[in-house]
């Protein structure tokens, strides 16, 4: 594949075995041990994909993700101790793009890695005829990756923006948990699908008037959400 992927944790053992079966891809493996030094390398070359820790010394996973996303797009997989659902949450709003619990299983890891790689693949080649929507105070502006909400512009993540904007292309067409997670995260989801509740119970907070009673982001009970144009 020839990618370049940072692997960011402290645990040595880890990198270690992570960095093996992604050289094994044919994949180029850098990795840091701790916060500042991710930032650091993340600042000064290009890659392809970061795995990241959310437990590090000197910064945290967070941060580290958070100062990322001032100046990168760059995928970003959290790894995550067991049942540490708050953190997922917290991941995601600092623009994760993604979290694999620990411990994990190698293939896993490696089929996501591939998977985030293949949809970023696609977005690239992707034409986006529709360059700016428009529903009522709401205008998302496809090639800029921005929304505005009575001409006030919102801070989305990554994975909120791509949330939206597929909604928002198909409105009124009812889209399912698993659904939204294979058109948007680009493959059979491992994980659970509270991924996608997470993403739009931000996505309402920031877009709508009143979250609880949504004007935009709309949920067909049973199924699963829709975008009311």
């Amino acid at each position: 594949m020839g990618k370049r992927v940072l692997v960011v944790d402290d645990e040595k053992l880890i990198v270690k075995g992570i960095r093996f079966s992604l050289e094994q891809e044919g994949m180029e493996v850098e990795c840091a041990y701790d916060g500042e030094e991710a930032l650091e390398m993340a600042k000064t070359r290009e890659y392809d994909i970061i795995l990241l820790d959310l437990m590090l010394p000197k910064l945290s996973g967070l941060e580290v993700c958070q100062q990322i996303r001032e100046f990168s797009k760059v995928p970003i997989i959290m790894l995550t101790a067991k049942g540490e659902d708050m953190d997922k949450i917290m991941g995601f709003e600092y623009g994760a793009d993604d979290y694999i619990t620990k411990p994990f299983n190698i293939m896993e890891v490696k089929a996501r890695i591939k998977a985030i790689m293949r949809r970023a693949r696609q977005e690239e080649k992707k034409e986006t005829p529709e360059k700016v929507l428009v529903c009522g105070d709401l205008k998302l502006d496809c090639e800029g990756r921005r929304v505005f909400i009575a001409g006030k512009e919102i801070n989305l993540t990554a994975k909120e923006f791509d949330v939206l904007e597929l909604l928002a292309k198909n409105p009124n067409k009812v889209y399912s948990r698993e659904n939204l997670l294979n058109l948007v995260w680009g493959y059979e989801y491992p994980g659970d699908v509270r991924t996608v509740d997470v993403h739009i119970r931000r996505l309402r907070e920031k877009i709508e008037t009143v979250p609880s009673d949504p004007k935009y982001v709309h949920t067909k009970w049973g199924i699963g959400y829709y975008f009311q144009g």
